[in-house]
Formats: C-alpha cells, sequence, structure tokens
C-alpha cells in the first residue's frame, strides 16, 4: 500500500502494488468470523494453531488500517464501510476503548470476547491511529478525528515516557527489563513511521508529532556508536549503545531516521486522483482457498524462522519506502 502511495512504479509483470494491497484486503476480509463474538479476524487461521482462540488487535487493526488506505486512494466507498465495521466491532470487545483510547493487546472466544489480555505494545495503538487518521482524511467526520486525536495523546503519553525527557520512544513493556524480543524490537520503527504518514494525512497533529520523530531520532542515533562500527541498540533513551546488536535494531533506527525527515517534503501521500497510478485489481486474492484447509501439519523451527525473516524483510523494506517518500519520491 505504501508503494502505491509515494508512486513507486509498477512491476511490468506480475501484480501491481495496489493489487498486492487488494488482494491482501480481499483474503483478510474473507476469514471475518461472524461465528463468535459477533465478528473479528482470529490470530491464527487454523483451528490448531497456538492462538486461535484469540482475536486481537494487530490483526484487526491492520486489516482497519488497511481498509482506510485503500478507500481513501481509491475513492471506493465499501473499503470505507468496511473500515468502519472493524473500528466499531473492535470498539464493542475489550480491543478498543473508544472513551479511554486503551488498546488492549488480545481478547478471547472462548470467554465470548469479554475479557481482555492488556499488553500496552504501541504497533498495536499505531495500527488504530493511522487507520483513523486516513479515514479522518477521506471523510473529514468528526468520529474519526475524535479518534485520532484520542488515539495520539494516549500513543504518545504511552510510549514516550516524560521520564526520558517526553521527546524519545520507549516500547515501555520490554525495555526496561531488556526483554524484547526481535519482533518486539521493531515496533518502535513501525511505529514512527506510521506516525510520520499521519502527520501528512492529518496536518493538525504535523506540530505534536514531528519534535516526537526528531527527539526519537537523535537518540536512537545517539545509540548506534557500539562495537566500532556504529551498531545500534535497542533503548534510545540511553542515547548510547546499550550492549544490544541485531538487525532488527538497525531496521528500526533506520525507520525512526527516515520518518523524521518527513519536514523535508510535506505532501500527504497520493491517492489515484492526485497523481497514484498503480493499477487496480478490486478482484484480487479472491478465490484463495488456503485458509480452509483442515489437514494438521508440524510447524517447525524453520517455518517459525521463515516467519520471523519474512516480518523482518517487511519492517525493512517498510523503512525504505518511508525514506523514499519524505525526501526522494
Amino acid at each position: 500500500m505504501t508503494a502505491a502511495e509515494i508512486q513507486f512504479a509498477d512491476s511490468s509483470s506480475g501484480y501491481s502494488w495496489l493489487a498486492l494491497a487488494q488482494g491482501v484486503y480481499n483474503t483478510q476480509v474473507d476469514r471475518w468470523d461472524d461465528s463468535t463474538c459477533g465478528g473479528g479476524l482470529r490470530w491464527q487461521i487454523y483451528p490448531y494453531e497456538a492462538g486461535y482462540a484469540m482475536k486481537n488487535s494487530i490483526s484487526n487493526g491492520g486489516l482497519f488500517q488497511l481498509a482506510a488506505r485503500l478507500a481513501r486512494y481509491t475513492a471506493n466507498d465499501t473499503y470505507a464501510d468496511w473500515a468502519e465495521k472493524i473500528f466499531d466491532w473492535c470498539a464493542s470487545t475489550p480491543l478498543l476503548n473508544n472513551q479511554t483510547w486503551n488498546v488492549a493487546d488480545s481478547t478471547d472466544v472462548d470467554n465470548s470476547c469479554k475479557t481482555q489480555g492488556n499488553n500496552q505494545w504501541s504497533y498495536n495503538y499505531g495500527t488504530f491511529l493511522t487507520g483513523a487518521a486516513y479515514m479522518y482524511n477521506y471523510t473529514g467526520k468528526a468520529k474519526w478525528k475524535n479518534a485520532a486525536e484520542g488515539l495520539l495523546n494516549v500513543t504518545l503519553n504511552t510510549f514516550f515516557p516524560s521520564e526520558y525527557g517526553g521527546n524519545i520512544m520507549s516500547e515501555v513493556l520490554c525495555e526496561p527489563a531488556e526483554a524484547c524480543n526481535d519482533n518486539e524490537i521493531l515496533f518502535k520503527g513501525l511505529v514512527t513511521g506510521w506516525l510520520g504518514l499521519v502527520a501528512l494525512v492529518m496536518p493538525s497533529t504535523y506540530d505534536t508529532i514531528l519534535p516526537k520523530l526528531q527527539g526519537s531520532a537523535e537518540a536512537a542515533a545517539a545509540s548506534c556508536n557500539g562495537m566500532g562500527n556504529n551498531t545500534c541498540g535497542v533503548r534510545w533513551y540511553p542515547k548510547k549503545w546499550d550492549g544490544w546488536n541485531g538487525m532488527e535494531e538497525e531496521i528500526a533506527v533506520t525507520n525512526v531516521l527516515a520518518s523524521a525527515l518527513v519536514n523535508t517534503k510535506q505532501t500527504a501521500p497520493v491517492t489515484s486522483s492526485t497523481g497514484g497510478n498503480s493499477s487496480s485489481d478490486p478482484n484480487a486474492g479472491t478465490g484463495d482457498n488456503t485458509g480452509d484447509s483442515n489437514t494438521e501439519s508440524t510447524i517447525t523451527t524453520g517455518d517459525k524462522a521463515g516467519a520471523s525473516i519474512l516480518t523482518i524483510a517487511f519492517v525493512g523494506m517498510w523503512g525504505g519506502m518511508i525514506a523514499w517518500m519524505v525526501i526522494g519520491g
């Protein structure tokens, strides 16, 4: 979706960027589960997978964000209707409180989605915030303005702690104990990238967001003085290397550095009517029955490693696209 919004050229063969996003959307909508809790996506596809009984924020928030961005890009209200349906369902469960704007991590179908796992992860907030900002840009409705502002306030108050000056992002659930796993290390990179998009599609937030991106970028850069070769750490607020190293640390820092350059090119992502030229295929992904198999297979170490590699590759590509958008598109 980002590639289409920043005018990356479509491939001369195969699917366009927009069609790929539409294909993901269609396969996810097909898995919307009305049989439990009145709707929502499950975390896993197959019943034998651990977490199948869970409906979580990142699955549903991710689809909400994608639907909102497709609505804005294509001006097709079908996507907007689905975005609103997903958001409203989440708000009817413990996942999303549309009064306090708390975003929980998960809820459980075995308890009729009445209980919550309330771990506070930044990417859960970021994906709902971004979707709400896009919906406000597309519709102009107060509902989405209120949602975006409420989610932004909680995101900034929670993940930019005042004890570190208020402008440096921290994954507060795992960083103090130095317990972040590889995926969790990437969350700050995703969220700072999304904050850059929010600042562009909802300009009233720009002056609030920019100091957070700049402060985080400065601290993140200062963390990259390890091992004699500019290795970056997990925690940015010490403003020095914290002894951690890995691909995920480098990707997260790259993302925040790119996002902080948003002030060099203050133009919103394009749409199909403002310069976007990625080819549309609203039927992409339909007829995909890969999620219908009941055949059980063993999940191997290789499968788990592959999933982690895909996550890393996605976030790395995201960082490159954000950099292209803000400085070179």
